[in-house]
C-alpha cells in the first residue's frame, strides 16, 4: 500500500516512518506546515527533514505551499487552544488528503499522532474528515508508544530538535509560560 505521510518536523517523522516501512507500506513524505513561525524555523525544519530523508532512504514529495494567510485565518477563526489546533490540524490534514487522492496514493496519515503533546483525538477526527472529503483513506496509528524511541533516533541522526510546536502561538506559550 502507497502511503502519504504529512510530516510536521524530522525528529517525529523517525519513529512513524520506521514502523510504516517495517509494516512494508510504500512511504512517501510530505511537508506542509504554514503554521511554523518564523519562516526561518519554517526553512530550518525543512532542512532539517530534508537531512533525515538522506540519511534514512525517505523519499519526499516537494513541500506544499507555505499558505501563512491561510492558516492564520483559521487560526483567527478559533482563536483559543484547543481550538486553534484543531483548526491548524484540519488545515494539514486537509492539504495532505488533498495531495494523497491528487497523486494517487491509497492513504494518507500524518507525524502527529506521534506527539504527546498534540490532541489525539482531534488529530484522527480532522484525519479521518479530510480522508472522507477527499476519497483518500486515513491510516490511524496511535504511535506515541515510540516516542522515546524516535527521540533517540533524532540525536542518532544528528538532527534540529525544536522546543516548541512552530506557530507563534505556541512558541508565545513557550517562552512567556503561559
Amino acid at each position: 500500500m502507497a502511503v502519504l505521510m504529512h510530516i510536521c518536523c524530522g525528529p517525529c517523522a523517525t519513529y512513524p516512518h520506521k514502523v510504516l516501512r517495517d509494516e512494508g507500506l510504500d512511504v512517501a513524505g510530505f511537508f506542509l506546515n504554514p503554521n511554523i513561525h518564523p519562516y526561518s524555523e519554517y526553512q530550518r525544519r525543512l532542512a532539517t527533514l530534508w537531512q533525515y530523508a538522506g540519511q534514512s532512504g525517505l523519499y519526499l514529495l516537494p513541500p506544499g505551499d507555505y499558505d501563512l494567510a491561510g492558516y492564520l485565518r483559521s487560526a483567527v477563526e478559533a482563536p483559543t487552544r484547543p481550538a486553534r489546533c484543531r483548526a491548524c490540524y484540519r488545515f494539514r490534514l486537509e492539504g495532505a488528503a488533498a495531495e494523497a487522492a491528487a497523486r494517487g496514493y491509497d492513504a494518507f496519515t500524518t507525524t502527529l499522532l506521534v506527539s504527546p503533546h498534540q490532541d489525539h483525538a482531534a488529530v484522527r477526527e480532522e484525519g479521518e474528515r479530510a480522508a472522507a472529503k477527499h476519497g483518500v483513506k486515513f491510516l490511524y496509528r496511535d504511535f506515541r508508544p515510540g516516542w522515546r524511541e524516535g527521540r533517540a533516533l533524532a540525536k542518532q541522526f544528528g538532527l534540529y530538535r525544536q522546543n516548541y510546536c512552530g506557530c507563534v502561538f505556541s512558541e508565545k506559550e513557550r517562552y512567556l509560560g503561559e
